[in-house]
């Protein structure tokens, strides 16, 4: 007796778990109409159009990404790095021949190219250069009110002929300058660490500014837009200089944006350029008037606070553009958690966020994170390492590729549903092409739905791994 009712209770399990939970067949392989690339934290796969794991959409019980073209949000600028000093150093070095192979990889359009689109530059010296230097430097005590001393000089033997030959790769390429510091002589304290601008030389520095604008426009280079001062909260690094909100409202509106408009010069206006930890500062910006009618937008790291803030600033000021200038990745890096953190915070999380661009920093160093100067960050990883004429492409260099490859410029952010397990963003190119980038940002295998109007999908992702997919 006790027999058949264990018999009869482990059928009465079954059934029940039978009409619970049905069991669906896996989806068989077939051909799709859309392109899948996947970079896999093994690196076993970088970038890699695939010929599996993507299946027409059949009826299951997956997690559906559902993207809506006809719900658009902003145009893209572009994703890129920043071509420092240094990294324009290392590439001027190389070869000729295995220079301009590197360049077209990174800026071509080619099967095996990345396409990058975007590119920071500082104005002067950043830390990753080999030297601290400003286009105005004089003895202590001098000063150069005229400012007949100016010269973009030192950016002639490595800056400005790789950007040349970078240009004539891709002539479409969007360029920012940002501004470590401005010439000691125009500092509170002399010297290229902190320092505040004096008010004295407001006018001068403004100046400065287009005079910069305009001799890189004379080695046809143009620069898309400018930020007003790099990380003006952090007075430690070298070179660098502390700018508050308050001097930044200032100096926008007072000086630079009116001599901008006196040399007609349409480059754009970017303020902050530090941390989301502190909305505060670009909204104050923007709150002034006289300011705010020359400023296009605020960039953005995130050394420090959340990169959801960036729509606290968009919803404060939704007539101005949001960009995402810069963030490091920490020598010697880490693939698997690299491209996971980046995917998630930037290349989703940025873009979902209203910015424009995703900038990873820097674009090259040598072996040993160089160059950089006495105080500079010694541990940057770049995102190929150089060695003479050797490249070793790091998790920046595909960070950037799964999305700029796909995503040319003005391109369009439209809506998609976010699920935590699997971040998402999507894109509607100029050539009427939906992009969807995903990152599955757990510890396990998923399969899940992507609902495009146009061909639905069911698709599998490794752990920790990072498909585009192109209709």
């Amino acid at each position: 007796m006790k027999f058949l009712i264990v018999i009869l209770f482990i059928a009465a399990a079954q059934s029940c778990n039978d009409d619970e939970t049905p069991n669906y067949a896996p989806p068989e392989q077939a051909d799709v109409a859309v392109n899948f690339y996947l970079t896999t934290p093994d690196q076993s796969s970088l970038i890699a159009l695939q010929d599996t794991n993507i299946f027409p959409l059949a009826s299951n019980n997956n997690s559906t990404i559902a993207v809506n073209e006809n719900q658009q949000f902003q145009v893209i600028d572009g994703f890129g790095f920043s071509l420092t000093g240094g990294s324009a150093q290392v590439i001027n070095n190389m070869a000729s021949a295995q220079r301009s192979s590197l360049l077209n990889e990174l800026f071509g359009n080619g099967q095996d190219d990345i396409a990058a689109s975007y590119l920071r530059i500082s104005i002067g010296a950043s830390d990753l250069d080999a030297t601290v230097f400003s286009y105005n430097d004089l003895p202590s005590g001098q000063t150069d009110p005229n400012l007949d001393n100016f010269s973009i000089g030192p950016d002639m033997a490595n800056l400005i002929p790789v950007l040349t030959e970078i240009i004539a790769i891709n002539p479409d390429l969007k360029i920012l300058g940002s501004p470590w510091s401005a010439p000691t002589w125009m500092k509170t304290n002399g010297a290229t660490i902190g320092g505040e601008l004096k008010p004295e030389f407001y006018s001068v520095y403004a100046d400065y500014f287009v005079k910069y604008v305009q001799a890189m426009q004379a080695q046809g280079i143009t620069i898309d837009a400018i930020t007003v001062q790099n990380e003006p909260e952090n007075p430690f690094n070298n070179p660098s200089m502390v700018m508050t909100a308050g001097q930044q409202a200032n100096f926008i509106g007072n000086h630079l944006g009116p001599a901008f408009t006196a040399a007609s010069i349409t480059t754009k206006i970017i303020a902050f350029d530090h941390n989301p930890d502190n909305t505060n500062f670009p909204i104050a910006v923007l709150n002034d008037d006289t300011a705010n009618a020359f400023i296009d937008g605020s960039a953005f790291h995130l050394y420090a606070g959340q990169i959801n803030n960036l729509s606290l600033v968009k919803n404060a000021h939704p007539d101005k553009n949001i960009y995402f200038t810069e963030q490091w990745i920490q020598a010697p890096g880490n693939f698997e958690e690299d491209i996971r953190w980046h995917f998630r915070e930037l290349i989703i999380g940025a873009t979902r966020n209203w910015s424009k661009n995703v900038l990873e920093w820097n674009l090259a160093a040598n072996p040993n994170n160089g160059p950089f100067t006495d105080g500079g960050c010694t541990q940057c990883l770049g995102a190929v390492t150089i060695d003479g004429n050797n490249v070793t492409r790091n998790s920046a260099y595909y960070i950037i590729g799964q999305a700029a490859k796909f995503v040319p410029v003005n391109s369009i952010r439209i809506e998609s549903n976010y699920i935590t397990d699997l971040p998402n963003v999507a894109f509607l190119t100029p050539n009427d092409e939906i992009v969807v980038i995903v990152l599955n940002n757990t510890d396990t295998q998923k399969t899940f739905n992507i609902n495009v109007q146009s061909e639905p999908i069911t698709t599998i992702l490794p752990a920790g791994s990072v498909g585009t997919y192109v209709w």
